[in-house]
């Protein structure tokens, strides 16, 4: 059989390319799931081979359309020969889609291309090779906009990870408006973030009406249901390459919302307005404070590393940004009906030479893990306010003694613990810390824990709380309660057990308590600890704390 193909090569009009079909992939995909072997032909595919940005071209035979043109045989091949998804199995993505109208225009009866001789993968001496390791998904590239090249080298594994090609310097996003209507063979850009940086990939329409859209004829992300900017994009050029020929693309104006990524394809409808989350990345103490705004997608798995890969990115391009940086944070996460999400911590350059803007990056994609990683409700996220301010040093203290003014103590009485610090290339810090022992004090060797930040959330078992998946008020209350790096705690830890339920603390419980409420712990609803951390006092300092020694001191 011979056909027609329709992609754009350059601008925003489709393009004809002849097509031979060679056979059927019978079950490549999977069961039920087969792909139609094609041979492009013309001076153009057969100049660039099979694009990377081309999946989801429609395939027509007879004036029937029969599917997306969505698979490649690897690197250096000297025939334009691609992979056909049919279009019956990407129209089964209508069925998982709970937003469609009631009346939707579906594409005429697909033509079935008779089966050819060729052999299945395996069988036979058909001279296509071991077929499932050569085919692979067409490449739609995940371009990135504003972002340095040690953001994406950072970062591009993860994004690997889920399937996508990070991409610099092939093309952006612009406001430019594309009066051209979508049709079959048009260029569309799935975006996942929108502004003063940008990050989006594209492939070609392979069905359109009035209400919706398939495109890609394989899955970018195969997240099922999504709810991503879908825009209209204009190819710049196609660059012809023996490795991997692919387009070059300015993404345009929006037209709606794509709410299906499956296994044969995206499924976008026009004029929905997709759910997105503004930022405002705020940073001073330097000549000239920067100001950027940007919106990134509302999605559990892709957020949180969309997150961490512009704020990376964003105090990583600056002037200001060098090795022995520091840097103070001060912002919050809003949350629909629950409190905001309090970010307040310092970062510094690691003696390994981890960058302080990584810290800070890892930081908010770990609370937007934390805030998605619940089983009980879906969490608005209606805004991210981030504000940071420069030190241009490298602020790190580790803490070498602590040692108390006195050996024995009576309960009531303050006690004055004295901690001494070594700062990066600087003297010794000394700090005078009074704390109260408490009037329930037993009598008996009484711990005095001095620490940083992280040793006393440990010891107080905030971390492990959240692998006992707890409801999004919890998660938020206890992420509330971490201390900040940049001070040193005095805490005093009773020899009685400490119960935590969700976000609750209650110590020094006393044994009567302790068996009633044995149910509660049986089901591991409830945490209990052999110490109580019964008071606590810290001090300020402006440097990353490190460190932790325990004191003890006599009760008389």
């Amino acid at each position: 059989m011979h056909g027609t193909a329709y992609t754009v090569f350059e601008g925003v009009k489709p393009e004809p390319m002849d097509v031979e079909i060679l056979g059927v992939l019978r079950n490549f995909n999977g069961p039920r799931t087969d792909l139609i072997l094609v041979r492009l032909l013309g001076s153009k595919p057969e100049y660039t081979g099979v694009v990377a940005g081309m999946s989801g071209s429609p395939v027509y035979v007879d004036g029937k359309l029969v599917g997306a043109l969505s698979y490649r045989i690897g690197a250096f091949s000297k025939e334009p020969i691609g992979g056909v998804t049919p279009i019956e199995q990407m129209m089964e993505i209508n069925e998982f889609d709970r937003s469609q109208p009631a009346k939707s225009v579906t594409p005429s009866t697909p033509v079935q291309p008779a089966a050819s001789t060729t052999s299945a993968p395996g069988q036979g001496d058909a001279g296509l090779g071991d077929i499932t390791k050569i085919l692979k998904p067409i490449d739609a590239p995940l371009v990135f906009s504003g972002f340095s090249e040690e953001a994406i080298r950072q970062f591009s594994p993860q994004f690997a990870a889920m399937g996508m090609t990070p991409v610099m310097g092939g093309g952006s996003v612009t406001d430019e408006k594309q009066p051209e209507p979508i049709e079959p063979g048009s260029s569309v850009s799935m975006v996942l973030v929108r502004g003063d940086l940008d990050i989006a990939a594209t492939c070609t329409v392979t069905y359109a009406d009035e209400e919706r859209l398939l495109a890609c004829g394989h899955p970018v992300l195969q997240f099922g249901a999504v709810d991503i900017p879908m825009n209209k994009a204009r190819v710049i050029t196609t660059l012809a390459s023996p490795l991997n020929s692919f387009k070059i693309i300015n993404t345009t104006e929006p037209i709606g919302s794509f709410v299906q990524d499956r296994h044969t394809g995206i499924l976008g409808r026009f004029g929905q307005t997709p759910e997105m989350i503004p930022v405002t990345l705020s940073v001073h103490g330097t000549p000239q404070p920067r100001e950027y705004h940007y919106e990134v997608l509302n999605n559990p798995q892709l957020t949180p590393l969309a997150m961490m890969v512009t704020l990376f990115s964003a105090l990583q391009n600056a002037n200001d940004y060098g090795s022995e940086v520091t840097y103070h944070i001060n912002g919050k996460i809003r949350v629909g009906g629950y409190p905001d999400i309090s970010l307040q911590n310092m970062f510094a350059p690691a003696d390994g030479g981890t960058p302080a803007a990584l810290g800070a990056a890892l930081l908010l994609g770990d609370r937007f893990n934390r805030i998605f990683d619940n089983p009980f409700s879906r969490p608005k996220v209606e805004g991210v306010k981030l504000e940071f301010d420069v030190v241009p040093d490298r602020r790190t203290a580790h803490l070498e003694t602590a040692r108390t003014d006195v050996t024995e103590a009576r309960p009531g009485d303050e006690i004055v613990v004295e901690a001494v610090l070594r700062p990066y290339r600087g003297e010794r810090i000394i700090r005078h810390i009074p704390i109260k022992i408490p009037t329930s004090a037993p009598q008996g060797n009484l711990r005095i824990l001095v620490s940083d930040s992280d040793s006393l959330d440990r010891t107080r078992h905030i971390y492990s709380n959240f692998s006992r998946r707890l409801d999004l008020g919890s998660t938020i209350a206890l992420l509330n309660k971490e201390h900040a790096n940049n001070r040193l705690y005095v805490s005093i830890l009773e020899p009685n057990p400490q119960a935590m339920i969700e976000d609750k603390v209650m110590p020094t419980l006393p044994l009567s308590v302790m068996n009633v409420m044995e149910g509660l712990r049986g089901t591991q609803d409830m945490m209990v600890v052999g110490e109580s951390a019964v008071s606590e006092a810290s001090t300020p300092l402006d440097y990353v704390v490190s460190g932790s020694q325990v004191i003890s001191v006599a009760i008389k």
